[in-house]
């Protein structure tokens, strides 16, 4: 049986390990939970299991001092798939670790966090796929009555450590800022980065709604815009920039890496995205965001913090949370009229909450 939560509050390791491989919005929700660890064992060494693809997000963090990188690829359940998973955890025992945290709550993190070896092993009671019987410690957090930050933090509280003020922690190099100042140089103020992407068909917004707003910003707010995305977004930021012409955008889609999106962010005026990972980013950075929900809902999975405003759908559905749709009823209910107040609001007050006031 797992030991009363209460024990944790007299914990002194020396040695963490985190468990959060993905994904790129859920690693960003659970940067809170490091900064915490951090303030209250100061003198202890933090580890952090990722995916290999999301590894420049935490890289240069000055919380952490190693990340194990995960080959999610490369795993499957066929002999050699299971192999390097099993090589995989092999691997995490010689890290001698005397406490892991799962943060991810699902059989493979689970298996992670019981192959550590570690004496104490702490997880989420709402963890589901079994994930719950690696643990040592289940620490209930509300479950999705919840936002992912709270919940998440709600952990780190069982350690004993501080959590009224949430720090991100999102690292940026110099290079990283020099970069996204000199790229965004000749456009003046206000500047909105439009992100049209999101891995579900429910989360896109359409793109060509983007543009409407896009354009009404850019009239009567003389906003210069900029197009971001992954490399599989181009069809999507082709028509946005398509939409928006003759207004100019500057395309940098395929073009940052997370660490530079996440300074572009952070000397823009405002973020407008749908749900998904980079709008998460880009709050964490403390740049006014203004999230699109169709289909999920902003109380458990928006963008958190002061900054951040949401437009959720009211169609009789939502939230679904499903990934297909035949009828897309949101995409139309969710109209440009409703979303240009917020991103209006948004451009109102950002030039004096500006997260980084040197920029030209």
């Amino acid at each position: 049986m797992p030991v009363p939560t209460t024990s944790l509050k007299d914990l002194e390791p020396s040695n963490v390990c985190l468990i959060k491989p993905s994904s790129l919005g859920d690693i960003v929700h659970a940067l809170p939970v490091l900064s915490a660890l951090k303030d209250r064992w100061p003198n202890a060494r933090f580890t952090w299991v990722v995916n290999r693809g999301l590894r420049s997000l935490l890289e240069g963090n000055p919380d952490l001092d190693e990340l194990i990188l995960f080959d999610r690829a490369q795993i499957s359940l066929k002999p050699r798939g299971l192999a390097r998973m099993g090589a995989f955890l092999a691997s995490l025992r010689r890290h001698r670790f005397d406490l892991t945290i799962d943060l991810q709550g699902l059989l493979r993190s689970g298996l992670m966090s019981a192959a550590t070896g570690a004496k104490v092993r702490v997880g989420l009671a709402e963890a589901r796929e079994g994930a719950p019987w690696f643990y040592t410690h289940r620490v209930k957090t509300g479950g999705t009555t919840v936002h992912a930050v709270d919940r998440l933090l709600r952990v780190a509280e069982e350690f004993g450590a501080v959590i009224d003020a949430p720090r991100f922690g999102v690292a940026m190099s110099a290079a990283d800022r020099i970069w996204a100042r000199e790229r965004l140089a000749r456009f003046a103020g206000p500047r909105i980065i439009l992100n049209v992407g999101a891995r579900w068909l429910t989360k896109r917004w359409p793109p060509r709604q983007f543009a409407e707003v896009a354009r009404r910003a850019a009239i009567e707010r003389g906003a210069s815009l900029i197009a971001v995305g992954a490399p599989e977004d181009r069809p999507l930021v082709d028509e946005l920039i398509a939409a928006i012409a003759p207004i100019p955008c500057l395309d940098l889609c395929g073009q940052t890496s997370l660490p530079q999106l996440a300074a572009l962010a952070a000397v823009c005026d405002v973020f407008l995205s749908n749900d998904t990972g980079p709008l998460h980013l880009a709050a964490a950075t403390g740049t006014q965001v203004v999230g699109i929900y169709t289909c999920t809902n902003p109380k458990r999975t928006g963008p958190y913090g002061r900054n951040a405003i949401t437009v959720q759908s009211c169609v009789w559905c939502a939230p679904s949370y499903v990934k297909t749709c035949e009828r897309l009823e949101c995409m139309t209910e969710v109209s440009p009229d409703r979303v240009w107040p917020a991103l209006a609001m948004q451009l109102a007050k950002s030039p004096a909450n500006r997260p980084d006031s040197s920029v030209a």
